[in-house]
């Protein structure tokens, strides 16, 4: 959710102040004046940090041709339960074999014994923000790109070493911190990225100082320059925005359908595009052969995104039962977070805190109806804008308990957001099967050190629990 928070342009979804804390209108300021080549020199820069200066805890090695992980219990993703006696061959960076009979080891095969551990999918984040998710408010007064990508660089890591080994980018400059990671420069999750997030004048999106109103004519603001925001109010502009996004990588289209939390003068019950520009949207989508998510809370907002045809709504968390059947029936994604107190959620400020209360009540009643309904449902957290927070990523992903058993919120996590990430159609960039263990899948694995089928809470403490982290046939972490 653009959410819980103040964000700045195209920044962050935020979630430690409001936008009428002076140390944001400050850090506002001081990023207004960052050029696109300052915000380039922050690519580099972290580029250099990841490449130059790893944390003790990354343990990345070569990637072996053959390696065989012995002694599992395996959940591949999809099933409700766990097979014994596993032995899985992982050759270069895919699964090359699932074997139960305990066959002898390939000659060449480098042997990892589990020790009845538990070997799962890595897991996938719907909804994060990778360049803002651990970047504090004083570092952005600072206005100094270098530190704000090393700091993202930093986090980057974390998020994998917390068995994320793939997130869907839902705005923010990502695309050559997409590639830092893809050639290996830095440690981090594959990202699936929208590029700039795309409102209307006054949607969430919108956080223009009150300097930069009126717009001078076509001048971009300096936030939109840094390419995490586009400003829209017509079908040819937003077409426009949407095919540049396209041209620079994006996977997936967002579009700011309504009001947020952290955005003081966007009220949630807003709706922002109208049917025909939505339907515009989707439509360059189409024929660039991938889809578009819409953030959306309301049911008005929901539903006008629905007949427009969008494939994914985000959050949706007030919406009424009308408004879900009408998404089962639209065969629609809701793509979703389970906040439930502000512990989730950060420090707040001014109207932020009233919104938010609104989204926690909603909630539960959101899972209820998607349950009832069976709306096909993806799971991500989007708590950003704190080192804090984003150490509760595996926090949020463990209060789906509170409605679903154990093993349907692994499935969720793992299988069931690699399918909506598969709508992305030509434009995957990582076109092979994400989200289970089964031959010809891309070898992103975590071993267990307990089941967490029986207990979730275990993937609260990835430093203790997980003991072996693989992305792409690699090693990051192997304690056995």
């Amino acid at each position: 959710m653009l959410r819980l928070g103040a964000k700045y342009g195209h920044l962050v979804h935020g979630n430690g102040c409001g936008c009428s804390n002076p140390d944001f209108l400050k850090a506002a300021r001081r990023l207004d004046n960052l050029s696109r080549r300052g915000f380039l020199s922050g690519i580099g820069a972290a580029a250099i940090t990841g490449a130059l200066v790893k944390p003790s805890s990354a343990q990345t090695t070569p990637r072996p041709s053959k390696i065989l992980f012995r002694e599992a219990r395996l959940f591949d993703g999809k099933s409700g339960g766990l097979k014994d006696g596993a032995q899985i061959l992982v050759e270069d960076n895919r699964i090359a074999d699932i074997d139960l009979t305990n066959a002898p080891a390939p000659a060449d095969a480098t042997v990892i014994s589990c020790g009845n551990g538990v070997v799962m999918p890595g897991l996938i984040d719907m909804h994060w923000h990778t360049i803002f998710a651990a970047v504090p408010i004083n570092v952005l007064v600072s206005g100094d790109p270098g530190i704000i990508y090393a700091m993202s660089t930093a986090e980057a890591e974390r998020t994998l070493m917390r068995g994320f080994t793939t997130i869907r980018d839902l705005g923010g400059p990502v695309f050559s911190f997409k590639q830092a990671i893809d050639t290996g420069i830095i440690d981090g999750p594959r990202i699936y990225p929208s590029g700039a997030m795309i409102t209307t004048s006054g949607g969430h999106a919108d956080l223009r100082l009150p300097g930069d109103i009126p717009r001078d004519g076509g001048r971009l603001s300096d936030g939109e320059l840094l390419g995490g925001s586009a400003i829209v109010d017509g079908i040819d502009e937003l077409k426009l925005r949407v095919r540049e996004q396209l041209l620079q990588g994006a996977s997936q289209i967002k579009l700011v359908g309504g009001g947020g939390v952290s955005s003081p003068r966007s009220p949630l019950d807003m709706v922002a595009f109208s049917e025909d520009d939505l339907r515009a949207g989707v439509e360059v989508a189409q024929d660039w052969n991938t889809y578009v998510a819409v953030h959306a809370y309301s049911s008005r907002a929901v539903q006008r995104a629905l007949h427009a045809g969008v494939a994914c709504i985000e959050h949706a968390h007030l919406i009424d039962e009308e408004t879900a059947v009408l998404m089962a029936e639209r065969g629609a994604w809701l793509s979703t977070q389970p906040f439930l107190t502000m512990e989730d959620a950060g420090s707040q400020t001014g109207p932020g805190v009233e919104r938010a209360q609104q989204i926690f009540v909603g909630t539960p009643r959101l899972y209820d109806l998607a349950r009832k309904h069976g709306v096909k449902t993806a799971w991500g957290s989007d708590v950003l804008f704190s080192q804090e927070l984003a150490l509760r990523q595996n926090v949020m992903l463990t209060h789906l308990a509170n409605w679903y058993s154990n093993a349907e919120a692994l499935q969720m996590a793992t299988s069931g957001n690699a399918e909506l990430l598969a709508l992305s159609n030509l434009r995957n960039p990582y076109p092979g099967k994400l989200g289970v263990i089964e031959a010809g899948a891309f070898a992103d694995l975590l071993v267990v050190g307990g089941n967490p089928l029986d207990d979730i809470g275990l993937l609260e403490d990835p430093q203790n629990n997980f003991v072996v982290i693989m992305k792409d046939g690699r090693l990051h972490k192997n304690t056995l």
